[in-house]
């Protein structure tokens, strides 16, 4: 997993790994034929053999990855911020369902999503919450420039069924009602000159499809009544980082282009896959109006799952300068080269700016 390795470079004060850390419902196999006719060689392990159902299949996923050395250099000298996404359990899943699916014995995603999050927690390091035993989102706070937001958009999701709903409900739930509650209040506190939000899915994605030019549905109505609010409460300088679409890319929120138009623009960029098959380009809701500033993925004829040995693989950079406070994201590939990068002035109500940080001694 070379990443690894260029990231550890960059020297990085912390990783944030916005899910996927593993990938328990894909299988691999001893050798894969190439496009170009040559054949890649795995490495096998009998966890990696089968889709992961039971406790030790999930523990031997995490064990998997820590085979590669750059992994291991890089756990060694980095702190890890993780939250997960849909892989640490399998595709798609969501609490409540019940399903039939090829290769596995146990028909509750429930059960599985139990045995996965007693793993992950085992392999991701991750503070303890006296609250709710195995909870994943959290609020890391990294001096005063920077409050980090890791959010759970997997373990209170509802079932978002079609149509979508156009209701709030335990159907629509995506964050669900108590991280939501909790999600505003630390936001609102925070003091922080920049709110950096890790969310496993992008807003894009959600599914949020509109039944009006004002009304979002199913599990977007939470990401509108979010937006909103942090509109109305003056909340400013939030950036969204995420990974899950398997390319990389910037895009820019825009109320100017979006079918819900309560919000200030925003940006979100995306990093991945850190070492996983590279997608082409996905199509994204306008709920929100996204507008694709940058990407790079694979193309149409290269199609979905490139192996890794081609060289899109992708993970951003986020540096924020201490005395100006601009905040500037680079997106980077394999081989460390800068593919796109922008810098963000943060903004300030004239009462609440403050001199740059630390303030000079005096004396």
């Amino acid at each position: 997993m070379r990443t690894y390795a260029t990231m550890l470079r960059s020297r990085p004060d912390f990783f944030v790994h916005c899910g996927d850390s593993i990938y328990a419902d894909c299988t691999i196999s001893a050798q894969q034929r190439l496009p170009n006719g040559e054949v890649w060689r795995n490495i096998v392990t009998e966890e990696k053999a089968r889709v992961a159902t039971t406790l030790t299949d999930y523990r031997g996923n995490y064990k998997y990855n820590l085979l590669d050395a750059n992994l291991r250099d890089f756990n060694a000298e980095v702190p890890i911020f993780a939250q997960w996404d849909n892989h640490e359990v399998m595709e798609d899943w969501w609490p409540g369902e019940a399903f039939e699916r090829r290769g596995y014995d146990v028909k509750s995603a429930l059960l599985l999503a139990a045995r996965a999050s007693r793993a992950f927690h085992e392999y991701m390091p991750l503070r303890h919450t006296p609250a709710e035993p195995g909870r994943i989102y959290r609020k890391i706070s990294y001096g005063p420039l920077l409050d980090l937001f890791l959010l759970d958009m997997r373990s209170y999701r509802g079932p978002n069924g079609a149509p979508p709903e156009s209701h709030y409900g335990p159907d629509t739930h995506l964050l669900g009602p108590a991280q939501l509650a909790w999600f505003k209040r630390e936001l609102q506190r925070s003091a922080a000159t920049w709110k950096v939000i890790a969310s496993d899915t992008p807003l894009g994605t959600i599914d949020a499809n509109a039944r009006s030019s004002r009304m979002p549905a199913g599990r977007g109505i939470e990401i509108a009544d979010l937006l909103s609010f942090t509109q109305r409460a003056g909340i400013r300088n939030t950036i969204w980082i995420t990974a899950d679409l398997h390319y990389t890319a910037a895009h820019y929120y825009d109320p100017n282009r979006a079918t819900f138009q309560d919000f200030e623009p925003f940006w979100e960029f995306v990093s991945g896959p850190i070492h996983a098959g590279t997608w082409s380009p996905s199509v994204l809701d306008r709920t929100f109006g996204p507008r694709v500033v940058f990407q790079s993925a694979a193309s149409p004829q290269q199609g979905d799952n490139l192996a890794p040995c081609f060289g899109l693989q992708f993970f951003g950079h986020v540096m924020i300068d201490g005395k100006t406070e601009t905040l500037t994201v680079t997106l980077k590939d394999v081989n460390d080269r800068t593919l796109w990068a922008t810098s963000i002035e943060p903004k300030f109500d004239q009462s609440a700016r403050r001199p740059p940080w630390p303030l000079p001694s005096k004396g």
